[in-house]
């Protein structure tokens, strides 16, 4: 099977080759999927597209008329693939559903004590030669209220590590995670968890009805001063009034690993360059907003597991056996 790659990057060919061993022409391109790029999958059967790649009906109509007969996420989000024009065209969407949830729920962490201990600011301080501890202060993790909103497979690792440092964990899910229950952790509506937490950590998936769900209306009612953390889908954010919320000082931290308008900007190089979104250059400017190129997936054991079941996914289809990661259109 021929397998065309885009926004490829060195760490993808690294993993998917390690893990091929010649079963597959594997054909990695740089350039995001988009109308522009599509026609770069001809001959390929197979695609695989990551979180930034468009996946809308006119990019799946070329890939279509270049012979393509599936599209592969090598990721579990699928927000970027119109799965109706998909199911319309006869394209299976297949994805991986769990490929490392502690390593997304440990990088939330990493987020969380970052900010708060302030440790990227000693460190640079160090470098220079300044030891003081003037304006490093930060506050213990045990006892605070951490509100968790989406208890999936991420929202569950993440909620047992805040267990761990002795915080009270409250969640918010439209399905309650029996299991987190049974370990006494209290489900609440979203509104009682955003006035009661500390720190809130977003873990659900992008829809419809979670778009900007830290928006407006809901940092009214935060606790002021919470810190906030995103490692999810950018849009869950409204950047703007997230902006508006660090100005008046309602949300005291804010770590994102995501961004609503990532798409040309993260996974890139723009150190020679000048970067033209001033919403994410406003938020650079806060000494309290600490932010990652969407790096939280990024560790060994999960990039290992995202080709696996990636070409795994694939196989099945060219074998003609049921594809168990197959995203389908919700009736």
């Amino acid at each position: 099977m021929k397998i065309t790659f885009f926004s490829a990057r060195s760490y993808d060919r690294q993993y998917f080759e390690n893990l091929n061993v010649g079963k597959h022409e594997l054909h990695f391109l740089e350039p995001a999927l988009n109308e522009q790029t599509a026609m770069l999958a001809t001959g390929s059967m197979a695609v695989c597209v990551f979180v930034n790649d468009r996946c809308d009906l006119p990019v799946l109509q070329i890939l279509k008329s270049c012979g393509v007969q599936i599209v592969a996420l090598r990721c579990a989000g699928f927000n970027n693939v119109d799965l109706e024009a998909a199911q319309t065209l006869d394209l299976p969407v297949v994805r991986v559903p769990a490929y490392s949830p502690h390593a997304v729920a440990e990088h939330a962490v990493a987020l969380i004590l970052t900010l708060n201990r302030k440790t990227h600011k000693a460190y640079n301080r160090v470098r220079d030669g300044n030891f003081e501890l003037e304006r490093l202060t930060g506050f213990n993790l045990h006892g605070k209220t951490v509100g968790v909103i989406g208890t999936g497979r991420i929202g569950s690792v993440f909620a047992g590590i805040m267990r761990g440092f002795g915080c009270r964990v409250l969640a918010s899910d439209v399905v309650e995670n029996a299991e987190l229950s049974k370990i006494g952790m209290q489900y609440v509506p979203l509104h009682e968890l955003l006035r009661a937490s500390d720190i809130i950590s977003l873990h659900c998936p992008l829809s419809p009805d979670t778009r900007h769900l830290i928006g407006h209306d809901t940092l009214a009612i935060i606790k002021p001063g919470a810190m906030i953390i995103n490692t999810g889908r950018g849009a869950l954010i409204d950047t703007k009034a997230a902006i508006e919320a660090l100005k008046s000082g309602r949300i005291g931290y804010l770590g994102i690993d995501v961004y609503e308008q990532e798409e040309n900007l993260f996974f890139y190089d723009h150190s020679e360059t000048i970067i033209r979104d001033e919403v994410i250059t406003r938020l650079m400017s806060f000494p309290n907003v600490l932010i990652t190129a969407h790096q939280a997936f990024f560790t060994d054991e999960a990039l290992t597991e995202i080709a696996r079941v990636t070409l795994q996914n694939l196989e099945d289809f060219e074998a003609g056996k049921p594809l168990v990661n197959q995203v389908l259109l919700a009736v």
